[in-house]
């Protein structure tokens, strides 16, 4: 059976994801020409800051002491490493590619943090950070897609996947 311990170290797991995600968001946003999509970024970049900020509560309510930022290593972990050789060619598609690594392991970190035994308040909030999580997936894919149509594939989206 799980520990308090053992779900304060899975939501700072999911905080890292969040802030990696956040700057990485942030970061891509600086580097596209088009506004809707800086937009965008910039949007899942607030996102993930409300989702850390929400898990730090989880944290602090559980009587842990929450992270407070992504790490280099979670970068690297977290899928978001490659987003500044992207960036420094302001390559849109090789962008976006990379916002979906990114997105592939925030995906993957939150399934990981779902097959835990979670008490349902917390398996709640996770829950619903990980729908968004997904639609932020499937979002930036598909303007991947968009954005050089010669390079997509067609893959299902993964929120199609089983847990």
């Amino acid at each position: 059976m799980a520990s308090t311990k053992d779900y304060i170290s899975w939501l700072n797991d999911l905080i890292e994801t969040c802030k990696d995600a956040e700057q990485g968001f942030r970061d891509a946003a600086e580097a596209v020409a088009r506004q809707d999509l800086r937009d965008l970024l910039n949007e899942y970049a607030r996102q993930r800051s409300q989702f850390a900020s929400e898990l730090q509560s989880q944290v602090i309510r559980l009587g842990g002491d929450p992270e407070k930022t992504g790490s280099v290593s979670g970068s690297f972990h977290r899928g978001w490493i490659n987003l500044k050789a992207a960036i420094t060619g302001k390559d849109e598609h090789a962008i976006l590619s990379e916002a979906e690594r990114g997105e592939d392991a925030a995906v993957k970190n939150y399934q990981e943090a779902l097959a835990q035994d979670l008490p349902d308040d917390l398996r709640s909030v996770v829950e619903k950070q990980y729908r968004q999580v997904l639609d932020a997936h499937n979002k930036i894919r598909s303007l991947r897609d968009g954005a050089n149509p010669a390079d997509s594939r067609q893959r299902a989206p993964i929120g199609d996947r089983v847990i």
